[in-house]
């Protein structure tokens, strides 16, 4: 019998998103922190899912990367790599 997968939280679905759609705009953090008017340290937890990020800067990282916010907070949004 497989033991079921716990769902993955919001913040951490968003730090995924946001990762997986910096990498496919081929950004460095620091090139979109910069871009957004935020530090690269902040970006970097917000990514490990280490810093709970407020709705306001989720919407300026979306615009800044010109992706809908919707798709950022989407569990479906992207399939990591190797996992289906």
């Amino acid at each position: 019998m497989t033991k079921a997968s716990k769902p993955m939280s919001a913040r951490e679905v968003f730090a995924r998103n946001l990762r997986q759609s910096r990498r496919l705009k081929d950004l460095s953090q620091e090139a979109l922190a910069l871009q957004a008017g935020l530090s690269r340290t902040y970006l970097s937890e917000v990514e490990r899912g280490t810093r709970n990020i407020a709705i306001d800067n989720m919407g300026l990282l979306a615009e800044t990367l010109g992706v809908p916010l919707s798709e950022l907070v989407n569990p479906s949004a992207f399939k990591v790599i190797g996992k289906g």
